[in-house]
């Protein structure tokens, strides 16, 4: 632990102990999927986001490790936790200059908008200089003024169901409630045959918001005859491999 607490101070992180986690410190190898609770601040105090209340509910962050989430420092600060544990990071300005961004997005999707609305089409420095608005003065104010961040982590859950090595694997990052994530990565399991992942996702896709019912019904049917002709090819393929009625060829003597 105080070598990790060295090596976290090296990089600018300070990390403080809430309450201890339980059990091993897992390995996180990439694909790894943690699911947490945040509250952002400013180094005064001031909170900025709070995954418990914002939007009006409480819902946590989910995470697939090593698909280069945009907020680098959050991978950074979860792999140094146990499964139940509570820490506060204090991360430098160099870690938090893209999270009035990252903010926006979340904020977005706990109403129900498109994460990338209000964001223009350039990369994340070149938002950052800008003077263009996210539509929050409190984030406004952090774009012009960076600063160092405090986070408040409760670390929920952490599973390794992401890491297949599958051909067939899809990596998606879904956030809580992103209907667009959750139709695009079902397109993506239907083309490849992943049928219950499919149904769930656009399950998902209707109960967010079901006036989708008839393009979630017309990518349900595509998937029903991408089956059935994938059926008909593996039945043609092996057609005749296991008829034991065919009678063996005649033995011949010399």
């Amino acid at each position: 632990m105080e070598e990790e607490g060295r090596k976290l101070l090296e990089e600018g992180i300070r990390k403080k102990l809430i309450s201890p986690g339980r059990g091993e410190l897992s390995t996180f190898p990439n694909g790894t999927k943690v699911v947490f609770h945040y509250r952002s601040s400013l180094c005064d105090g001031t909170v900025l986001d709070d995954s418990r209340t914002m939007g009006g509910r409480s819902k946590p962050m989910e995470l697939i490790l090593g698909k280069k989430f945009k907020l680098a420092v959050w991978e950074r600060i979860v792999i140094t936790m146990r499964k139940g544990e509570v820490a506060e990071f204090t991360c430098d300005t160099k870690h938090t200059a893209l999270y009035p961004l990252v903010s926006q997005s979340l904020r977005n999707i706990s109403v129900g908008k498109d994460p990338l609305e209000g964001q223009r089409h350039c990369c994340g420095i070149a938002q950052i200089h800008s003077h263009h608005s996210l539509g929050h003065k409190d984030l406004d104010h952090l774009q012009a003024n960076p600063q160092p961040l405090v986070f408040a982590i409760e670390l929920l859950e952490v599973s390794q169901q992401w890491a297949a090595s599958s051909p067939n694997a899809i990596y998606y990052f879904v956030l809580p409630d992103n209907v667009k994530a959750y139709y695009k990565r079902g397109k993506a399991h239907a083309a490849v045959w992943n049928e219950k992942e499919a149904r769930a996702d656009f399950a998902k896709v209707l109960e967010l918001d079901p006036s989708l019912e008839a393009s979630v019904n017309r990518e349900l049917k595509a998937l029903e005859e991408r089956l059935r002709s994938k059926k008909q090819e593996e039945k043609g393929r092996y057609k005749g491999l296991f008829d034991f009625n065919a009678q063996p060829a005649a033995a011949t003597t010399g």
